[in-house]
């Protein structure tokens, strides 16, 4: 029997009876949600991959599938390398009533699994007549739509509420977390660092108050003290706020120190953790910050202050003395300072270099040399920031 027809509906499976028959990547790939669901999976096959004998929550029993595995089930998955197993198994569960998916020929089941996602409370399925690709396309696009704000999903008893410190990434925009990017898509305010990706904003709705953290009028306060201000304003005036930062808000860039700010002044706070450029940048310029067999360790240090300035917090002779990588950050107009200080304790001058300013973007510019040259090479070249310098000998490595 054909089904050409799907009628789209959703399943309550929590606590009734699954069965997925074979252990394969189908069974890989839907088990997860059906366990999400609460369903009692029970999966029968002669080989599971180690993915799914390693599933909790399942019970696995190795061999042949047996119309008595079909007892009590509510729901079934035909999903062996066996076109006639598969065949059998849809003609028991048809006999018993039970629905059935056939992962190999979807127009033989009585069930179609449908391309789906989860999206802020959102379950959003496409059937396609069985053209999985076609569906997953379309599934795909939707996602992406409801990400970017394309298409709106707001629920009017959840909104928006609260400040929202968002990691961009190192630069280019497409490197920003699906959160991230959902998150700024609901925002009313926007908080943006010089160096969060700037065509995010460009994609902003024209409501939407753009606020350049590095033109906030300052006075006598600080500058991390007059954004926190910012922050907390926009927010007790019902504004979701979005601060948005380059790399992650944690790594070098205040982000903590904003978030104590704004609990401090009772307003709720969601992190969103982003893509550092001081592992991301040196990944798409071909050199990898660990490696096995070259390097069991890499350090981020901040370049922001030199060594010996009274409030440097880092041991310098220490990291010299060590054998990883060092990713320096914010350090090209002291990276004198900084190779002098490393050769004199001990790192050997022929120690390969990379520096990458404006990395991830189209605009990226590299320089590979050696530790002992990496001054004189920076400012011949004219590196400014910002830039990410790499020392240790994965900066050998070739794109």
């Amino acid at each position: 029997m054909t089904f050409d027809n799907a009628y789209l509906v959703g399943l309550r499976l929590n606590g009734r009876k699954v069965v997925v028959v074979g252990g394969g990547s189908v069974a890989q790939r839907r088990i997860p949600l059906l366990l999400a669901n609460g369903a009692d999976v029970h999966v029968v096959t002669r080989a599971a991959t180690p993915a799914v004998e390693a599933l909790e929550g399942i019970t696995l029993v190795l061999r042949d599938f047996r119309s008595s595995d079909l007892d009590g089930a509510w729901y079934v998955i035909a999903a062996t390398n066996d076109p006639a197993v598969n065949e059998a198994i849809v003609a028991e569960a048809e006999r018993r009533r039970i629905f059935c998916v056939r992962a190999d020929v979807a127009r033989e089941g009585s069930a179609v699994t449908p391309a789906s996602f989860e999206y802020e409370g959102l379950s959003v399925g496409v059937l396609a007549g069985g053209e999985h690709r076609r569906s997953a396309a379309i599934r795909s696009a939707i996602h992406e739509a409801l990400q970017q704000g394309v298409l709106q999903a707001d629920s009017p008893d959840s909104p928006h509420t609260g400040v929202a410190l968002v990691g961009g990434g190192p630069g280019d925009p497409e490197l920003i977390t699906v959160r991230g990017r959902r998150l700024l898509a609901h925002a009313d305010v926007v908080v943006a660092d010089r160096l969060a990706p700037q065509e995010l904003l460009a994609e902003l709705a024209p409501h939407v108050e753009v606020i350049d953290a590095a033109k906030i009028p300052y006075g006598r306060s600080m500058a991390q003290d007059a954004i926190n201000d910012v922050l907390i304003d926009r927010a007790r005036a019902g504004k979701f706020v979005v601060r948005l930062k380059g790399g992650d808000p944690y790594v070098f860039a205040r982000g903590h120190e904003e978030l104590l700010a704004v609990v401090d002044a009772g307003i709720p706070v969601t992190v969103v953790p982003g893509v550092t450029s001081a592992i991301a940048v040196p990944a798409l310029a071909g050199v990898p910050v660990t490696h096995r067999g070259i390097t069991h360790e890499f350090v981020v240090v901040s370049g922001h202050v030199a060594p010996g300035h009274p409030e440097s917090l880092v041991n310098w002779n220490a990291l010299a003395a060590l054998t990883g990588t060092i990713v320096l950050l914010m350090a090209v107009e002291r990276i004198e300072l900084f190779a002098k200080v490393l050769l004199e304790g001990g790192r050997p001058a022929d120690t390969p270099v990379l520096v990458v300013q404006h990395g991830t973007t189209s605009s990226q510019r590299t320089l590979r040399t050696t530790l002992a040259d990496a001054p004189e090479r920076i400012r011949s070249d004219g590196i400014r920031p910002p830039a990410i310098i790499v020392i240790g000998a994965v900066a050998a490595f070739a794109h």
